[in-house]
């Protein structure tokens, strides 16, 4: 039992000191102070038609518990994936392996780790829904009920679900980083679109718990608005038409005890899941099983003592960057496993053929999307294999090294957008050009300032996520390509953007080689 608490006291306390978590913490209360927007604000989060709830203490509560349950659910897999890895990595899995922690404990603690994490990043969103409440409130009286509940069985049990397929995807799909970010995105895309019938037998499958909500937030619209009409339910950052907007009193649900049920059955199903995937724990022997490979590769493979040295090419010196840029590039393609690149030939493909608001609105996203893993570790990778100080001791490293960087992922986002940036230049579209260069250009910039910036991947790849995410569902300020936005002012903010990030980015790295 001591080994078993002193492993979540230890991960809990390593990720929650890193620059990471404290960027993401900070990035939460951003959004977090957006899921109720100001009295006068242009925007509403959640909207039945025409109709916006009164800012009572159920109102606040309610809204925000579901924001938070959607809104840490798609970055918080993001933010405590990994940990398996990094033991596996610091070599500290294999001591916990000759302990006498069991298989399933150990996949508990990481998960109670995980879940830890994420619960400190919504407990401090709960504590900014209390203060907005005293900020915005409509007269109406506190209620702290009215916002206990909701993250009780809404945001708890989700959180924790999610901190249990983090675990999953690492022990199935060990170190295939990019494989357990591309199956999240779609599985979360799934749960996200479920939308059950009007039984509540089907609200217990909603694995996020809103769906609830949201149904009796349309119940106590239509028993309030004087017309048929209501228009659908609307949740996210929906701009325009606030001052015109109707206003209901929203009291609350009344959970059934079914519902309340189900809610712990999540957990335990997830607590089940982990039972199953710790009989197929690997318990810390994938490297030895990759060397077992690798010996035997050399055994197969003759060595010729006998080498004329004479007979090998000449070394000479080269400052030119052209070398250092396909080079990087190539480590770039390189990098991942060859069978997502038959799903990066299958985007370029759709991106030929799907008709244009599909495949720039939709398919390109998606497709730069897969390569998050091969951006998050483009100024990374040194550090990661301990050869940074090598390769800041190069010639040039700002001017050589980085921008070489900088370009090979410039390249790659333009190599597979390529067909859709020859469709529009057989149109002449100028406009729809220069956008998707600029947002190619942008999202590289965002990898290499937050790479630079924390000295890791994960803030880059909870970003992508959200950014990618946020623009499959056509919101419209996280638009950095293009796809909704056709003005050459839109254009000249995305580049006044890219100049600042590579210019923090360039200041950053130039501190840290004086360091050196």
């Amino acid at each position: 039992m001591k080994n078993f608490i002193t492993i979540i006291k230890s991960d809990y306390l390593q990720r929650t000191r890193s620059y990471a978590f404290l960027i993401t913490l900070c990035i939460s209360l951003a959004v977090a102070y957006s899921f109720i927007p100001a009295p006068g604000a242009s925007y509403s989060t959640i909207r039945i038609g025409d109709y916006l709830g009164f800012y009572n203490s159920s109102w606040i509560g309610y809204v925000t518990a579901l924001m938070t349950s959607i809104f840490l659910s798609l970055i918080g897999f993001y933010l405590v994936n990994g940990t398996i890895k990094n033991d596996i990595n610091s070599k500290v899995g294999q001591i916990i392996a000759t302990t006498r922690v069991s298989n399933f404990g150990y996949l508990l603690s990481k998960t109670i780790s995980n879940f830890l994490v994420l619960c400190t990043i919504a407990f401090i969103i709960f504590i900014m829904s209390i203060i907005l409440f005293f900020l915005y409130n409509d007269g109406f009286s506190f209620e702290i009920l009215q916002f206990i509940t909701p993250y009780s069985l809404i945001v708890i049990p989700s959180l924790f679900f999610i901190s249990v397929l983090a675990v999953l995807f690492e022990v199935f799909l060990i170190q295939k980083s990019i494989l357990q970010n591309v199956l999240f995105f779609f599985l979360f895309s799934i749960m996200a679109l479920y939308d059950p019938t009007d039984t509540s037998r089907n609200f217990y499958l909603d694995a996020f718990g809103t769906k609830i909500i949201t149904s009796q937030m349309e119940e106590t619209v239509r028993n309030t608005a004087t017309h048929e009409d209501l228009g659908g339910l609307n949740i996210g950052f929906v701009l325009g038409n606030v001052s015109e907007a109707n206003h209901f009193l929203f009291d609350g649900v009344d959970f059934p005890i079914g519902y309340i049920l189900s809610r712990i059955g999540w957990i335990i199903f997830g607590i089940l899941l982990l039972g199953l995937a710790s009989l197929f724990f690997h318990r810390f022997k994938v490297k030895e099983r990759f060397q077992s490979k690798n010996k035997k590769a050399l055994l197969q493979t003759k060595i010729d003592n006998d080498i004329d040295i004479s007979k090998l090419p000449k070394v000479s010196l080269s400052f030119k960057i052209l070398p250092l840029i396909k080079t990087e590039f190539v480590l770039l393609v390189r990098s991942g496993h060859k069978w997502l690149w038959i799903l990066n030939i299958a985007g370029m493909l759709a991106l030929c053929f799907a008709p244009l608001s599909i495949a720039h609105q939709m398919i390109l996203p998606i497709l730069w999307f897969l390569q998050v893993s091969r951006w998050s570790s483009l100024v990374t990778k040194e550090r990661i294999f301990s050869t940074h100080f090598f390769t800041f001791a190069s010639y040039q490293p700002l001017k050589r090294l980085l921008l070489s960087q900088v370009l090979s992922g410039i390249l790659l986002a333009l190599l597979l957008a390529l067909p859709l940036l020859l469709r529009y230049m057989i149109q002449l579209d100028v406009m729809h050009i220069t956008s998707i260069i600029l947002g190619g250009v942008f999202i590289v910039s965002l990898a290499v300032l937050t790479g630079i910036l924390t000295k890791g991947k994960k803030l880059f790849e909870i970003l992508f996520f959200m950014i990618t995410y946020a623009n499959i569902n056509a919101i419209p300020f996280t638009d950095y390509f293009g796809g909704l936005h056709h003005q050459y002012s839109y254009l000249a903010g995305i580049a006044i953007l890219v100049v600042i990030s590579l210019t923090i980015s360039y200041s950053i790295r130039n501190i840290e080689l004086k360091r050196i």
